[in-house]
């Protein structure tokens, strides 16, 4: 006799799936970024201004997908919380304080990530394109600093994923 599974169970395991693919994409996204093409923008180019115009680009291009992609983490989380969670009380007992601990550096990386853009980034072109190279040297340390926390904070939500899941 075969067990019949719920249509419940395939709608959890492709809101699962988006939102893992999602997340991926949002980190390995973010790594890349700061891993690999900021890296190889100081190969392209010695000019300080040039190569921040272009990294400017790229960033640009990228945040245009950030927006959407956090968008469905958060909504894909919420329904994903739904059924790992019994209630909201549970978010204050192991394992849901995990959930609750992943879900505070959700929001602070969130803000974190705005601030930067709103304000870094937009400072950063700026003062490339205006050919202010040492006022750009020194934002641009701040900017790597909340770069580096970003992604320590991206790094920490996935730690607490893999954990959520071996309780």
């Amino acid at each position: 006799m075969q067990k019949v599974i719920p249509l419940q169970f395939y709608l959890n395991v492709v809101v699962l799936w988006i939102h893992l693919f999602a997340a991926a994409f949002f980190v390995g996204g973010s790594f890349f970024f700061w891993l690999v093409v900021i890296p190889a923008s100081r190969l392209i180019t010695n000019g300080e201004a040039e190569r921040t115009l272009a990294i400017g680009k790229i960033a640009k291009k990228f945040g245009r997908a950030v927006t959407p992609t956090l968008i469905i983490l958060i909504l894909t989380g919420i329904y994903n919380a739904s059924w790992y969670l019994s209630s909201y009380s549970a978010l204050l007992t192991y394992p849901g304080t995990l959930l609750l601990t992943k879900m505070a550096i959700v929001i602070i990386l969130v803000i974190f990530i705005y601030l930067h853009n709103v304000y870094f980034g937009k400072r950063i072109v700026a003062l490339a394109r205006e050919g202010k190279v040492e006022e750009l040297k020194k934002i641009r340390k701040t900017s790597r600093v909340i770069s580096a926390v970003n992604l320590t904070l991206m790094g920490l939500i996935l730690l607490l994923a893999v954990l959520m899941q071996m309780t």
